[in-house]
Formats: structure tokens, C-alpha cells, sequence
């Protein structure tokens, strides 16, 4: 593996997600260089100063940007968060047309500057736009991709680290398919450490009185996880710092060439029989993009669900002329 030297991460679109994520990155090291690009140059501006007056705590990062979309050149990774807003009560997916415009003139005045750089989706739905992207550009599917479902995995893992009583880094579980309303968890392969949850509650190793999960509680907590960005946008306006948090990870394992595995969205081929569609599963994360997906053990229901999901999205693709 070989961390790119001088890195430079641009970041399409400054509003709530797109500075969360330059902050996220500054603070975390994640590139060398972060470039902060919009149409709006007073605001982008601001946001860049206020960025660059706080790197004296931010280790050898620095950070630049502005409305000339030329400050972008020869990035070696390109997240985009540009697009409309999600609204109280709006699917993810009823923004598609919107964004898919945007992206359609968008992606090729960013591969003309960056052609070498690796794509990360974040503006929703992330999974429709990674595939318009991937069509727009002319890429090959392992540099472009959605940020997916590594927010969503993040949520569920939380839930469980709270429900059972351990660190969340030793909670093991992830959420596949569609990053929205037709994702789930795969709770056949949800591990606490190394026990699996199904056994977790039934030996000597769980905390006394804590009671077994019930498929209730598996149904509740799958809900609490969809429904998660919902109750954030009714009662701020917008969901910022965790998916910045989840994005800028995501760039260290491209920058950094981990190897790390992350549920994130690709066009998929002949993925336990799904194909031409781009959904979240377990991919190792390099300086390729998404280097390989890994094909994980599903339970009938989970084939099923994931089979669902596939048809959510395949539908509004067709919907918007995206075959």
C-alpha cells in the first residue's frame, strides 16, 4: 500500500455537508490539501477563511477554494455534496431529477480538470447520482462511487453499542442496499466483538439481566436507523457533522491506499445476482476507488430484501431515462 504524498482532496458544494466535511477533513489529516468549491463566491469564501484561520490546530493541512472551479485541478479525490437540499418529510429519492440534472453538467467539467482523481458521491440519493456519475464521466466503476450506507452502518452500530453496553468499536454490523428507505442490516453477520449477536445475550459474556433481542427489537432498531436522518433534518434543518465525519474517513482510506473495507455504493455486477445498479455492500477501499466488492453470506430474507432494494433503485433509473 502507498499513501499519496501531498495529497489534495476537493469538495464540490459549501453548504452544511460539504464545510462539515472540509472541517472533518482538516482536523482529521485526512489530505494534505483541502479545496472548497461553489458557485456562490461569497459564501464559499467565507467558509474557506473560517476554515483557514483555525489550521494553526489542524497539523500541516491547509486549505484554499473559492467559485473558480479550476481550483480543483489535478485533485486526487473529488467529493461532491452540490445539490438541493433534502426537506422535512422529502425521500431521498424525490430529489433525484434535480440532482441528476446538476450532475449531468457538472461531471464532465470536473474530469476535464481532475481526470486521474477518484469520485465520491455524497449529495443524495447518492446511490442514483453514483450511477449517473459513473455514465456522465465515462469512468470506469472503481473511482466512482456513493459515500452509500457508512453513515447508516454508523447509526445501527451506535444503537448497539448503547443497547448491549460496549464500545461502538467493537460493535460489528453494517447496513446494505439502498442508502434510504429500502436499506437493512445484515443481521445474520452482526457480531459483538467476536460473538455473534444472536448469541451475545445467551452466555456469561453479556452484562446480567440484559435480555435477549427480540425480532421486535431488530425491527425497531432497522427503523430507528432509516428514519435517523429524518428526525435530524425535522429538527435542525439539514444532517452535516456525522455524514462529514463518514465522508472524510472514506477519503483516508482512498488517500491513504488502506485497503479498508466500508459499506459503500458501486455500480454492481452479478452481486448475488444484482446488476447494473449501484448499492452499498462491504468494498475494500483503496487508491483504486473501490477495489473489489466482497461477497458476503445473506439469509433468505436479507437475499430478498437486497433484491427489493436493487428494484427501488433500478426503477427510478428507468425513471429518469438512466438505462
Amino acid at each position: 500500500m502507498s499513501e499519496i504524498a501531498n495529497s489534495k482532496l476537493a469538495i464540490i458544494g459549501a453548504g452544511a455537508v460539504g464545510s462539515s466535511l472540509a472541517y472533518a477533513a482538516l482536523i482529521r489529516q485526512s489530505a494534505r490539501e483541502v479545496v472548497l468549491y461553489d458557485i456562490n463566491g461569497p459564501k464559499v469564501e467565507a467558509e474557506v477563511l473560517d476554515l483557514a484561520h483555525g489550521t494553526q490546530f489542524t497539523g500541516a493541512s491547509c486549505v484554499a477554494g473559492g467559485s473558480d472551479l479550476d481550483a480543483i485541478a489535478g485533485a486526487n479525490m473529488v467529493v461532491i455534496t452540490a445539490g438541493a437540499r433534502q426537506h422535512p418529510g422529502q425521500s431521498r429519492l424525490e430529489m433525484a431529477g434535480v440532482n441528476v440534472g446538476i450532475l449531468r453538467e457538472l461531471m464532465p467539467q470536473l474530469v476535464e480538470r481532475a481526470p486521474d482523481a477518484v469520485y465520491m458521491l455524497v449529495t443524495n440519493p447518492c446511490d442514483v447520482l453514483a450511477y449517473a456519475a459513473r455514465q456522465f464521466s465515462g469512468l470506469p466503476a472503481t473511482r466512482v462511487f456513493g459515500s452509500g450506507t457508512v453513515l447508516d452502518s454508523s447509526r445501527l452500530r451506535w444503537m448497539l453499542a448503547h443497547r448491549v453496553g460496549v464500545a461502538i468499536a467493537n460493535v460489528h454490523a453494517v447496513i446494505v442496499g439502498e442508502h434510504g428507505d429500502s436499506e437493512f442490516p445484515l443481521w445474520s453477520q452482526a457480531r459483538i466483538g467476536p460473538i455473534s449477536l444472536a448469541e451475545w445475550v445467551q452466555d456469561d459474556i453479556s452484562p446480567k439481566g440484559l435480555v435477549p433481542f427480540s425480532e421486535a427489537e431488530f425491527d425497531a432498531i432497522t427503523e430507528s436507523v432509516k428514519t435517523a436522518a429524518y428526525t435530524v433534518i425535522a429538527g435542525k434543518g439539514a444532517t452535516n457533522y456525522a455524514i462529514g465525519l463518514s465522508g472524510a474517513r472514506i477519503v483516508e482510506a482512498v488517500l491513504r491506499d488502506e485497503g479498508a473495507v466500508l459499506p459503500v455504493s458501486s455500480v454492481l455486477t452479478d452481486y448475488r445476482g444484482v446488476s447494473d445498479v449501484a448499492l452499498s455492500v462491504p468494498s475494500v477501499i483503496n487508491a483504486e476507488g473501490v477495489s473489489r466488492v466482497i461477497e458476503v453470506p445473506f439469509s433468505e430474507k436479507e437475499q430478498e430484501l437486497f433484491e427489493h432494494s436493487a428494484a427501488t433503485l433500478r426503477a427510478t433509473l428507468n425513471g429518469l431515462g438512466l438505462d
